[in-house]
């Protein structure tokens, strides 16, 4: 299964006529954040494919409105026969809308547990993907407040053991900045702009 991941930055390699051929084996889109709603219905319509996302902290009640597009912010679904959670937003650093302290992050997280804990009994895992729009703290944020991850997802990670934490929020610059690491049993990617994940399912 491949998954097409977008966040923060329109891609023209996204946003152009031949996102069909070049994006032609993609099973499910998901969009870490910052993205505008028009951004988002174009690759869900055009792909004819389902788009789970999660908000940032711009574009915040910008909801694509494709009926199979679904906003998975404190929320478990199964989609494509992966389990997908979400955790939208960013760490406090002003009175913006939809930051979060680290210990607001942790009540965030308890709205996930029955479904996680309900996966877990009858599908043996307790999820696959988690969907944030901020990184873990100490894995590709940055020293400012803004930018900086929140230390609950490393809590999250050691704990549920998804396959994948896929955010948005740090932008990449250039072929030196760090994309993909690996922290225990998950892969923690930055969506930037764009990427692709090949489950191998």
């Amino acid at each position: 299964m491949k998954l097409l991941c977008v966040s923060d930055q329109m891609d023209p390699l996204v946003y152009s006529d031949s996102i069909k051929q070049r994006f032609v084996d993609v099973d499910l889109i998901l969009s870490a954040g910052d993205l505008p709603k028009d951004y988002l219905e174009f690759i869900a319509w055009t792909l004819n494919k389902p788009l789970l996302f999660v908000f940032g902290n711009d574009h915040i009640r910008e909801s694509p409105c494709r009926k199979t597009s679904a906003h998975v912010d404190s929320k478990v679904r199964r989609e494509e026969g992966l389990i997908i959670a979400g955790l939208g937003g960013c760490m406090k650093h002003n009175r913006g809308k939809n930051q979060f302290t680290d210990f607001q992050m942790y009540m965030k997280m308890l709205a996930l547990l029955p479904s996680l804990f309900l996966n877990r009994v009858f599908h043996g895992r307790f999820l696959d993907v988690l969907l944030t729009h901020a990184s873990p703290l100490g894995i590709h944020d940055k020293d400012n407040a803004c930018y900086r991850g929140f230390k609950s997802f490393l809590w999250f990670m050691r704990v549920f053991k998804p396959r994948y934490l896929v955010h948005g929020h740090i932008h990449l610059y250039g072929a030196s900045d760090v994309r993909t690491t690996k922290y225990f049993d998950t892969l923690v990617i930055n969506a930037h702009s764009h990427c692709i994940i090949d489950t191998g399912q």
